[in-house]
C-alpha cells in the first residue's frame, strides 16, 4: 500500500471515510472511475498541478475536474473526485495515487463478504505470474497494447475468479507500481486491511494442514493484535520448519537458514 504523510495522510482519510458511503452494488463501477481519473491525472501534468495547486480557489479546482469527467462517472465517484481536490496534498503526485488507493478499497467492498475469497485470489494470480516467466514477460512487454494484456487476462482468469479479482489484476498492469507483482502484493494488504486483518506469507516445505494453519493463525493474531490472513507457499528449498513474512517483520525458523547460519560462521 502507498504511505502518505502529512497533509496527504489526513486527506486521504477523510476520503476513506466518505467512501464508506458508497453502496456495495456501485462500487465496482465507482472503482474504474477511481482508477481512470488516477491514469488521466498521472498522464496530465498540467492538470495535476491546476488540482493539487493551494493557490487555486477550491472551488476553481473542482469546477474544471468537474469539466473533465463530466457525464464519465458515477455520480459518487464524482463526489470523491470533487472531495479530492479540494483536499490539500503534500504531493502533487499523492492525489492520483490517493484515488487509486480508494479504488482498491471500492473494488474490495463490492465483494461484499467474500474478501477472504479475494485475497486467496489475487495471491493465486500473483503465485501464478511470479512462477511463469513467460506470462511475466508477456504482462510486462512495452511493446504489447493494454488491451492485447488485458484479452490475456481474460483467457487465464475469465470465469475462474471474482470480478473484482480481474478489475484489480488489469490495474496491476497501469504502470503506478515497480511491477505487476508488487501491485498485487499491494492490492492483498488493502484487501485484508478493510477487514480489519494483516497478511502474513508463510514458506514451508510441505503443505499445512488445517490444525497446523489454526495454530498459526492463532499465534500470529495474539502476537500482532489482529486477525491475519494466511497465504501458504510451499517451497522445497525451506527444507524444514517455517519463514513467516507479515509487513516489515520476517520470522525464519526454517532449517535452510539455519544451514546458511552454520556456512557463514565456518567461512568467517
Amino acid at each position: 500500500m502507498v504511505s502518505f504523510r502529512a497533509a496527504s495522510a489526513e486527506a486521504m482519510a477523510a476520503l476513506t471515510d466518505k467512501l464508506g458511503g458508497v453502496a456495495e452494488a456501485s462500487a465496482a463501477k465507482v472503482a474504474d472511475d477511481l482508477f481512470a481519473a488516477a491514469r488521466t491525472l498521472r498522464s496530465e501534468g498540467a492538470l495535476r498541478r491546476f488540482v493539487t495547486d493551494q493557490s487555486v480557489a477550491a472551488p476553481a479546482r473542482a469546477g474544471l475536474v468537474g469539466d473533465v469527467f463530466a457525464g464519465k462517472v458515477d455520480p459518487a465517484a464524482a463526489e470523491l473526485l470533487s472531495a479530492a481536490v479540494a483536499a490539500r496534498w503534500t504531493r502533487s503526485r499523492d492525489l492520483p495515487d490517493a484515488l487509486e488507493q480508494l479504488g482498491v478499497v471500492a473494488a474490495v467492498r463490492s465483494v461484499g463478504a467474500q474478501a477472504e475469497t479475494l485475497v486467496d485470489e489475487l495471491f493465486g494470480v500473483r503465485q501464478l505470474v511470479k512462477q511463469n516467466s513467460d506470462l511475466r514477460n508477456a504482462l510486462s512487454d512495452p511493446a504489447r497494447s493494454a488491451a492485447d494484456k488485458s484479452a490475456l487476462l481474460d483467457t487465464l482468469l475469465g470465469g475462474k475468479v471474482l470480478p473484482a479479482t480481474v478489475q484489480l489484476v488489469r490495474q496491476s498492469l497501469s504502470g503506478s507500481y515497480r511491477t505487476v507483482t508488487a501491485a498485487l502484493e499491494a492490492y492483498e494488504r488493502t484487501a485484508a486491511d478493510v477487514h480489519g486483518e494483516s497478511v502474513a506469507t508463510v514458506h514451508v516445505a510441505r503443505p499445512l494442514d488445517e490444525r497446523a494453519q489454526q495454530r498459526l493463525n492463532t499465534a500470529l493474531s495474539r502476537q500482532y493484535g489482529r486477525s491475519v490472513h494466511l497465504n501458504v507457499v510451499v517451497d522445497p528449498a525451506v527444507i524444514g520448519g517455517i519463514r513467516v513474512e507479515i509487513g516489515h517483520d520476517v520470522i525464519d525458523g526454517t532449517v535452510s537458514s539455519r544451514l546458511d547460519d552454520a556456512r557463514r560462521k565456518i567461512a568467517g
